[in-house]
């Protein structure tokens, strides 16, 4: 079976073709989308719970691969005091409500695909990589298939799986490569026979030209949870029957921006002043900026190891004595201690999405302390994320700059189309939309575009292949 999957910073879809068209399979309860989230009870149960699912061929070759975590995995159960049969790891939605539940104990992870493609990453973290981009892909494969049976089909075997155009602002092609490396190898160890990859937004912008009546140049921007992708597209009727596409793809431009980066740039404004970001000590001397930062850059793995070393609990321990508010320096090291970065980050995440409704928003933060909330408005949300929807602005301009048609500059496309969940802040469209007023805007399917355009390419892709 033939099968379209987005594996996506903030979510995870797939679809297959079903009566001529794309069939979006459910993943969670009353939802299509699978949150990309991961928890175990330890980071070393992870190595454990890959090993179980995977076929009997593979297992030999991965215990010798891993055979020092199955070990220490072994060690780690006795040490919990963990039934033979509990349950360690958990995937999607039920890893946000297992961390939720034990922040401080065990081992999180967000947007996985944010890391890949990472540079001077050591290789047992590049097996770490691979091992939660596995254990996740198994999770959604092992959905998948029992769907698949139930409506009387064959499992699936043949993945288009979706990318970036770069999985890194930094890198280049060896970030890709490494990054399409560790997804291709999960994909395998999932299940899946055959893989094939398609840029994002070329796939959301396939999904989109089985609307159109004429031919366009479509400036297709995705705006993802980790990555922010434009690609400039020759699109028409006649164009999709075509067996490849790589002559109609006139421009790329990629940088991860993505949601992450603008709940990061939330939390920084309009949380971390009540955390102390900002305030002054006894001398009059600010606080040192960075140990905010590195508190809610959930997507950073250096700056996250900082914040949670010995040493930044000691700093923040200097800084209550030596602040003038030392109040609300103590929520910074309840944060430190409980590791509760991810929980403040959602919070942004939230509240990001109740300013698509309102002016203004409460955020109750009393994980933190009893009765804490912090209030923030659409103006600070805006001045937040204007770095980063500068650099969207950049990179839609970057994806038209080279291109020529018949010996001309093309100054502007003919359609902007938006697609990916970031894209649903009005802040972001207008952003958007300014950059080329005179074409013509539409709006997506926020999560579904990508992976139904996946589920189309794959099915010709994998017949000519």
């Amino acid at each position: 079976m033939i099968v379209g999957f987005d594996y996506g910073s903030a979510n995870c879809s797939v679809g297959i073709w079903e009566n001529e068209q794309v069939k979006l399979l459910p993943l969670s309860v009353d939802s299509n989308y699978l949150p990309s989230t991961l928890y175990a009870m330890d980071r070393e149960l992870i190595a454990e719970a890959v090993y179980a699912g995977l076929p009997d061929k593979l297992k030999a070759e991965y215990s010798h691969l891993r055979s020092s975590q199955l070990m220490r995995a072994k060690q780690i159960r006795h040490e919990l005091d963990l039934l033979p049969d509990e349950q360690v790891v958990f995937v999607g939605q039920s890893a946000i409500e297992a961390y939720l539940e034990m922040p401080e104990e065990g081992f999180y992870v967000r947007s996985p695909k944010s890391f890949l493609g990472a540079t001077g990453l050591r290789p047992e973290q590049v097996a770490l990589f691979e091992d939660i981009v596995t254990l996740m892909m198994m999770h959604v494969k092992q959905l998948l298939d029992q769907q698949l049976v139930a409506k009387g089909l064959p499992c699936a075997t043949h993945a288009m799986i979706g990318r970036p155009v770069n999985f890194q602002g930094i890198g280049g092609e060896q970030s890709n490569q490494q990054a399409e490396a560790i997804l291709t190898l999960a994909a395998k160890r999932a299940g899946f026979s055959d893989v094939g990859f398609l840029f994002e937004p070329l796939a959301a912008g396939m999904d989109f030209e089985s609307t159109l009546v004429d031919a366009a140049n479509v400036l297709v921007v995705d705006v993802g949870g980790g990555t922010t992708d434009c690609s400039l597209v020759k699109m028409g009727p006649d164009l999709m029957v075509a067996g490849q596409r790589d002559k109609d793809c006139l421009g790329h431009s990629g940088q991860r921006i993505g949601g992450n980066d603008l709940d990061i740039a939330l939390a920084m404004q309009g949380f971390m002043p009540s955390f102390g970001s900002g305030s002054k000590m006894l001398d009059g001397k600010p606080m040192p900026s960075n140990l905010f930062w590195n508190a809610v850059a959930v997507n950073d793995i250096s700056a996250q190891r900082d914040f949670y070393q010995l040493a930044s609990k000691k700093l923040i321990e200097v800084l209550i004595k030596e602040s003038q508010t030392p109040h609300m320096i103590n929520r910074l090291l309840i944060l430190q201690q409980n590791q509760m970065s991810f929980q403040l980050v959602r919070q942004a995440e939230l509240a990001k999405i109740a300013l698509t409704q309102a002016p203004q928003h409460q955020t109750y933060l009393d994980f933190i302390e009893d009765d804490f909330s912090v209030e923030v408005s659409v103006k600070q949300f805006e001045q937040a994320i204007t770095p980063s929807l500068n650099k969207v602005s950049q990179l839609m301009q970057q994806a038209m700059t080279s291109v020529d048609i018949d010996g001309k500059r093309l100054n502007s496309p003919d359609i902007v189309y938006i697609t990916g969940g970031t894209a649903r802040s009005p802040a972001i469209y207008n952003q958007i939309a300014n950059v080329y007023p005179d074409a013509k805007v539409v709006v997506g399917d926020h999560f579904g575009s990508v992976t139904a355009g996946l589920t189309r390419w794959a099915q010709q892709y994998f017949k000519v292949t």
